[in-house]
């Protein structure tokens, strides 16, 4: 497979998770999102979309970084497995907090969510520097989220 398809695809992948994690996603008035506390600093709706947009497409990117290497292919493959578990998880969040409302559920979750970024990072980064360092926004927002998903817990 050249690597133009392998771009196309690592980028896709990302973003059809998250289109269809997005279907979860129901933050409008009369939604569940709009009866339940949140703080002050809860960020404005629009906002999660194009914020959600670029992180997937700097995923993607990273992906595309390990998946074009030559690195060994043990290495290769931890990393694409890992990659494909955050990606699961991050996809799993949305349907625990705003499908089932499981507000408690969805701090575990996004920790280990957050636990498993880190390790995509630090493995991205023996393959490829620059493709770990296209994880560190989508870390940094999922870290405020996490503590965006406790103080919720908490108010809830």
């Amino acid at each position: 497979m050249n690597n133009t398809a392998k771009l196309v695809i690592s980028i896709i992948v990302p973003l059809a998770i998250g289109a269809t994690s997005g279907l979860f996603t129901e933050t409008g008035v009369g939604s569940w999102y709009q009866t339940i506390q949140k703080p002050s600093w809860n960020p404005p709706g629009w906002i999660f979309g194009p914020v959600w947009t670029t992180l997937y497409i700097l995923m993607g990117i990273s992906l595309y970084l390990i998946w074009k290497s030559d690195a060994t292919p043990s290495l290769k493959w931890l990393a694409i497995l890992l990659f494909a578990l955050q990606l699961a998880l991050n996809f799993f969040w949305s349907l625990i907090f705003f499908n089932q409302h499981a507000i408690g559920w969805a701090l575990v979750e996004i920790i280990v969510l957050w636990l498993s970024i880190l390790a995509t990072i630090f493995v991205f980064a023996r393959i490829n520097n620059t493709a770990a360092w296209l994880l560190v926004p989508y870390i940094s927002w999922v870290s405020f989220a996490g503590i965006l998903t406790y103080t919720i817990w908490k108010l809830n």
